[in-house]
């Protein structure tokens, strides 16, 4: 199959989820292109399967602001039109799903055919999507979709409570490929970031406020009461200057290390100890999966598509948003009794092996043969 994928370029989790199923479509055979506005962060390679199409976005003197949708709704056309797609794949509702519409019926008007389908990652819906101006947009989008995946069985139920929506939504959750984190660790890594006596505690955002990297520091100042230990703080973000001034605040300068944008985190995760994620909201929790992939136990909230993937009391803990006391106490928990974090470990990763990418992507594949009403090979 021919595939177009749309998504957004950035440092985040549908970019991240979006490239890593284009690469592995690319490996089993499909020829894959990737649509936006400037190379995706993890599109590190390209094989003969895949190419990538830059949407060029002008200055008008009659705009305020760049006309992106439209700029993307003919890049759209002229990719499907000369590279000859089968279907659109496009991540994130907003505004990639509406233009996937608008250049279908342009398409159409020219007797092609391209359907589209839409994958919702979550602030799509639960953050961006309630604004009231985009909301008719998006339910019609999403309506119109040939087909619509959400990447956790919260998400699905957040977009029936939250718009009109009648288009059957699939569950397909993220993914990893677990390979990637298999055998990376690396001896003279860890004396980098804490002596032996120390434990490492990680987490990886965006550094939004949604994410609340606040709790996070603050969780690690009651843990290092108890214990000595190291924070690695990997991504960058609005929140980070307030972050710093938070560590100095409370005198965790010395034992707080930010690493900034990481393409690949698994040597970070591989020496890691424990991962803190206190987002207010996430519709699935890939950076949790990551440390889960890496046998890193998870002390997280109990938010959105969390539950899913980190099982309290089994890979981890989870407690309610802004619940620092709790969080700390269970992160004690684990990292006080050396059996308990290996056990926590052990599980982690065998919960992680339920989402590599060899089980989920024969999901999409299935997907993009009913829509085309075709059959193909799912291994």
């Amino acid at each position: 199959m021919k595939i177009g994928i749309v998504c957004y370029p950035t440092y985040g989790g549908s970019g991240v989820v979006a490239t890593e199923l284009g690469k592995a479509l690319a490996l089993k055979g499909h020829e894959i292109h990737f649509i936006s506005y400037s190379q995706p962060f993890r599109l590190d390679f390209f094989s003969e399967n895949i190419f990538y199409h830059e949407v060029d976005i002008s200055d008008y003197p009659l705009f305020d602001y760049k006309p992106y949708e439209l700029a993307l709704t003919g890049k759209l056309v002229d990719v499907v039109k000369y590279e000859k797609l089968d279907l659109l794949h496009v991540h994130y509702a907003i505004p990639h799903a509406s233009a996937a519409y608008m250049a279908k019926q342009i398409l159409a008007s020219e007797g092609i055919h391209v359907p589209y389908i839409t994958t919702l990652h979550g602030t799509d819906i639960t953050l961006v999507g309630k604004d009231s101006s985009f909301g008719p947009v998006i339910t019609f989008s999403i309506n119109q979709s040939d087909a619509v995946t959400a990447v956790s069985a919260n998400l699905r139920e957040d977009t029936y409570r939250l718009f009109p929506v009648t288009k059957e939504v699939d569950v397909v959750h993220n993914f990893i490929d677990i390979k990637h984190y298999e055998h990376i660790t690396d001896p003279c890594f860890r004396p980098f970031y804490a002596l032996d006596s120390e434990h490492i505690i990680t987490h990886v955002s965006n550094f939004r406020k949604v994410k609340r990297v606040e709790d996070v520091v603050k969780v690690f100042a009651k843990i290092r009461q108890s214990m000595p230990a190291k924070l690695l703080l990997v991504g960058d973000g609005p929140e980070r200057n307030h972050i710093e001034s938070l560590c100095r605040e409370l005198g965790l300068w010395g034992d707080v290390r930010f690493l900034g944008k990481l393409k690949t985190v698994e040597k970070v995760l591989a020496v890691s100890d424990l991962f803190l994620l206190t987002s207010e909201t996430e519709s699935f929790g890939l950076s949790a999966l990551e440390a889960m992939a890496s046998k890193v136990p998870v002390i997280s909230t109990n938010t959105g598509g969390l539950p899913e993937v980190n099982i309290n009391g089994v890979t981890g803990f989870t407690s309610n948003v802004g619940d620092i006391d709790d969080m700390a106490a269970n992160a004690l928990k684990i990292l006080t009794d050396p059996i308990t974090h290996s056990q926590f470990k052990e599980n982690a990763y065998n919960k992680a092996l339920e989402f590599d990418i060899n089980n989920i992507l024969p999901q999409y594949e299935a997907i993009y043969a009913r829509v085309l009403n075709v059959e193909v090979a799912v291994k």
